[in-house]
């Protein structure tokens, strides 16, 4: 395949240097892109985030400021790669961001380029006889986002700014997401840290196909405020 990857197009440390529930929100509408030593790339536009802001967030892998030889990435800076493992066996893909332990987890892709590719790395992970992936169900998740793209544990601490094999790219022509098409809502998989089990730091696209998990009154909640707005704004 055709190699693009253009330094015009690509990501730096400057956009990985903000405070994480910015950061969260400033992924969306990016594209991640994995390439291959032969040039082949996978490429999807993330749609989904979820924001963990280190030692005050009882959520986080970092809360209480934890250093563990897991975790090192998450002190780096900003913009390193946080690869861990759930299940033992499945892997997560995160970003560090400004503050201290404070990252960034990617939940879900569009998929962009490489779909044939991505398709047999997700099958090779799923039981034999299993009905064909559509294309919005190949990385609509933080653990079939690595499968699909092939992120491996040896990703984990590497640089986005400036490493060959991954990277994130805005899109030439493409407006960054306006609030209004954002949707806030608690995260996933966190129930069981009280009060920040309730905050909404997992943000996606409204209306985007390959999200994981659509929370419908968030949804609703977001679209008041959204209407609040306008008619402020036409009143005035």
């Amino acid at each position: 395949m055709e190699k693009r990857n253009d330094p015009q197009l690509r990501l730096g440390e400057e956009f990985f240097n903000q405070p994480c529930l910015s950061l969260a929100k400033a992924f969306l509408g990016k594209v991640l892109v994995r390439r291959y030593a032969d040039g082949t790339e996978l490429r999807g536009r993330i749609v989904e985030t979820e924001a963990y802001l280190g030692g005050e967030d009882r959520a986080s892998h970092s809360a209480g400021g934890k250093r563990t030889e897991r975790n090192t990435a998450m002190f780096m800076k900003p913009g390193t790669i946080y690869v861990f493992p759930i299940y033992g066996i499945l892997l997560c893909m995160n970003v560090s961001s400004e503050g201290e332990g404070a990252a960034v987890l990617l939940r879900s892709l569009e998929p962009l380029r490489g779909q044939t590719l991505m398709r047999e790395l997700r099958a090779a992970r799923r039981k034999e006889g299993a009905p064909q992936l559509k294309d919005k169900d190949l990385s609509n998740g933080p653990a079939k986002l690595c499968q699909a793209l092939n992120i491996l544990r040896c990703f984990d601490r590497r640089d986005l700014a400036s490493d060959p094999d991954m990277w994130m790219e805005r899109e030439p022509d493409t407006n960054p997401a306006e609030p209004h098409d954002i949707v806030s809502a608690p995260r996933v998989g966190v129930e069981s840290h009280g009060e920040w089990a309730e905050k909404p730091w997992r943000f996606y696209l409204r209306g985007n196909p390959c999200v994981s998990v659509v929370n419908k009154d968030a949804e609703r909640q977001s679209g008041s405020v959204t209407d609040n707005v306008r008619s402020l704004t036409c009143a005035v």
